[in-house]
């Protein structure tokens, strides 16, 4: 496997199950656009192992070997995994801590075995690894402004957790078929609802009041994620924006249902994604401009 082959498998894997975000980074600089798929690539990766409804081989063992080809490819050992020469050759590209790395795969380790969250701090220490690790694995590739490193993480652990929350709401059915609730057991328990009813033909109105109080949950992550967006180089805040947009409009599209999330998947319209790329295009590609005219001034 070649390292452009491997940035290709994660550029394919991020095309087909994160397009709401692929889309978004069609509005990075090309040098960029490779390693936000890498990174999206990888978590891909590992989350088809605990999560697809096909896999039948041993998922400890086959998330064990992930993990045992990421520690040796970290110490500077040859692979022929399809995605690890990209993400690899990213993380040492970027210097992405190996903390991030490590909390999030013992979050895809805590999915094959943890089913239900009692509260929502529980719930929490999962989305640490699972998803906040990831915003900030992003994050170098993304570029804060220098001097705003530091300032930087927080905005982007909690986008990560805003991103999340939304894909929960809006899986909750599918999650509910392989076994898991993600949706804290305190907080069905305040709303009367039975964990069965998470996986109903049609949805409950306890259910969608649950679901409306999670979804305030979500706007809470997205409100203090916002912030964070002047910190990155201008070249990168028209994706975020568009990433921002785009996961929110999942959240207004589930609003608009009025929480029925078991009817079918909920999916922003494909005018509205037009939409919101269009009004960031311009954006980005005056951002791009000056971008590149500093790269070639530099000595």
């Amino acid at each position: 496997m070649t390292l452009t082959a491997s940035y290709e498998r994660c550029r394919r894997l991020h095309a087909r199950y994160g397009r709401s975000y692929y889309l978004a980074t069609r509005l990075l600089p090309q040098w960029k656009r490779r390693h936000v798929h890498a990174l999206y690539g990888f978590a891909r990766y590992a989350d088809e192992i605990v999560d697809s409804f096909t896999m039948t081989a041993d998922r400890t063992r086959a998330l064990d070997a992930l993990a045992a080809r990421v520690e040796a490819g970290l110490s500077g050992a040859k692979t022929d995994d399809p995605v690890l020469p990209a993400f690899l050759h990213t993380v040492h590209s970027f210097g992405i801590g190996h903390d991030d790395i490590g909390a999030f795969l013992t979050s895809m380790r805590a999915d094959l075995s943890v089913t239900r969250y009692a509260t929502y701090d529980d719930l929490l220490g999962y989305m640490a690894g699972s998803a906040a690790a990831i915003g900030t694995m992003m994050l170098p590739v993304l570029e804060p402004v220098p001097g705003a490193e530091q300032e930087a993480r927080e905005p982007a652990r909690q986008l990560g957790l805003a991103f999340q929350l939304t894909n929960f709401l809006r899986d909750v059915g599918e999650d509910f078929a392989r076994g898991r609730v993600y949706l804290p057991m305190e907080d069905l328990d305040k709303f009367g609802v039975e964990p069965g009813a998470l996986g109903a033909d049609r949805t409950e109105r306890a259910v969608r009041e649950l679901l409306a109080f999670e979804a305030g949950r979500a706007r809470i992550h997205y409100r203090a994620a916002a912030g964070g967006i002047r910190l990155l180089t201008a070249s990168s805040r028209p994706c975020v924006r568009a990433a921002v947009d785009l996961y929110g409009g999942i959240l207004d599209e589930i609003e608009r249902r009025d929480f029925d999330v078991l009817a079918g998947r909920v999916r922003v319209p494909g005018r509205r994604k037009a939409a919101v790329f269009a009004r960031h295009l311009l954006a980005s590609a005056e951002a791009g401009r000056a971008e590149r005219r500093v790269r070639v001034e530099l000595p």
